[in-house]
């Protein structure tokens, strides 16, 4: 994830655009490269409080897609109802009650010249990797009248050799990103009358999916410094007996990684599952203190992963997770007929061939992000130890005018966390620089527009 530039699209893509009309700002859209006359937007990038503020997100991790909105304007979920359909939108549809009053999951989605808000790798696929994908689906084509491998077998082996651990596809599922698999866990092993437990803040898809699987959410807290204590942990799950339990490491949005002894903790009270989410696992400063070591001991472990991040496959929609052949069952209990596409997964398979290349990046976005924590703490600001691609800094008395002072020099990144608190995806060297250059100009403009002191919201 290798050419420097634009995130996520190549100079083809760009070349399409041409000629076309206003873009709708869309995830994995054109990114222009931040330089000079880009960074400021003159006032262009200031959004509708309301549409700001729905679209903003407090927190999570932004990683799934919406409606575009034109120019830099922020995303609305509001959508023009279309000719002949009911007066009132949803309040004419026999709608689920737990369900009224929900907003749907995103993150603003602008073409803005620096977007560092929903943790992207932002290093597009290399050259060889993308002839390789182009090969590999053109294979594939040839044969698209036919369903795709419903249990995405030779996917399944790739994942296990990747992973290691003495793994084989008996131990692998894969789905259509981590969300997806969050989802077929929670539709097997949650429901009407099970709950689910997480401790927050951590990443807000899990009780979004909670609920629209019909499971309840049980919220616990983190500790002060975003961390857990084994033994308050290991308490609280023993006091509530939720049917899973939900532990992200490296956490979103505040990059803390679990000691595995906190793990095992929760594992030997939990009374159903025990899902650590490690979508950030390879940009962890101890790689190796990963949850996989714990499954041969604890048959009830899941260990979820995705392709989105250091694998630089956002945009294709993978992930996956390893756990004992029995939690596999399961999975093919509740997955849909087919749900994989051949493309998808002829898409995943190649990119794991190329490993090597793709995890290349890795060790330069730890190290810029640990030049990064060290320069806001130079400035006077928090900024919390990360083990992901991102940073959580403040504390802000008004973060919301910190984020709209960065978004009006056109740089986008996430209000996520407690209040007080945003969040930085890693970028290129131009775009942390572009990043660096708007921070400076923000917090030099006085208590007034980075918040100074007082309660932080």
């Amino acid at each position: 994830m290798r050419r420097r530039g634009a995130r996520g699209r190549g100079a083809a893509h760009r070349r399409a655009g041409r000629g076309r009309g206003p873009r709708r700002a869309r995830a994995g859209g054109p990114r222009p490269r931040p330089g000079a006359g880009r960074i400021g937007c003159a006032g262009s990038c200031r959004s509708s409080a309301g549409a700001s503020r729905a679209g903003s997100g407090a927190s999570g991790s932004g990683s799934s897609r919406g409606a575009g909105a034109a120019g830099v304007s922020p995303v609305s979920s509001a959508l023009p109802e279309p000719p002949g359909s009911l007066p009132g939108g949803l309040a004419g549809l026999p709608l689920r009650p737990d369900l009224a009053g929900s907003k749907p999951y995103g993150a603003p989605q602008l073409d803005v010249p620096v977007r560092l808000n929903t943790n992207e790798n932002p290093y597009p696929p290399p050259p060889g990797l993308v002839s390789d994908i182009a090969a590999a689906v053109a294979i594939e084509a040839a044969s698209l009248n036919r369903y795709p491998d419903r249990d995405a077998v030779a996917l399944r082996d790739d994942l296990a050799g990747y992973l290691g651990h003495g793994l084989t596809r008996a131990n692998v599922w894969a789905a259509n990103g981590s969300n997806e698999i969050i989802q077929q866990l929670l539709l097997a092993f949650g429901g009407p009358g099970r709950s689910a437990l997480g401790f927050e803040p951590s990443y807000s898809m899990h009780p979004i999916i909670a609920q629209t699987t019909a499971t309840g959410w049980q919220a616990a807290a983190r500790d002060e410094d975003f961390g857990l204590d084994p033994a308050r942990a290991a308490a609280t799950v023993r006091a509530r007996q939720p049917d899973l339990v939900f532990l992200t490491s490296p956490n979103n949005p505040t990059g803390t990684a679990l000691p595995l002894e906190v793990i095992e903790a929760v594992c030997a009270e939990a009374p159903g599952m025990v899902v650590v989410d490690e979508a950030y696992a390879e940009f962890a400063r101890d790689p190796a203190a990963t949850a996989l070591t714990l499954l041969p001991r604890y048959p009830r472990l899941v260990v979820a992963r995705t392709m989105s991040k250091a694998f630089a496959l956002a945009g294709a929609r993978v992930g996956y997770l390893a756990a004992s052949p029995a939690v596999i069952d399961a999975m093919l209990l509740v997955r849909l007929p087919y749900h994989l596409s051949a493309v998808t997964q002829a898409v995943a398979r190649t990119a794991l061939a190329h490993a090597p290349a793709l995890l290349g990046t890795v060790a330069e976005i730890r190290a810029a992000r640990d030049r990064l924590v060290t320069w806001l703490r130079e400035l006077g600001l928090v900024a919390a130890e990360s083990d992901a691609n991102f940073v959580l800094f403040g504390r802000f008395a008004d973060r919301r005018a910190v984020w709209q002072a960065l978004l009006d020099q056109g740089v986008l990144i996430r209000e996520a966390g407690p209040p007080g608190w945003l969040r930085v995806t890693m970028g290129t060297a131009a775009e942390m620089a572009a990043f660096r250059a708007a921070l400076t100009a923000v917090l030099g403009a006085g208590p007034a527009v980075a918040g100074g002191q007082g309660a932080a919201r």
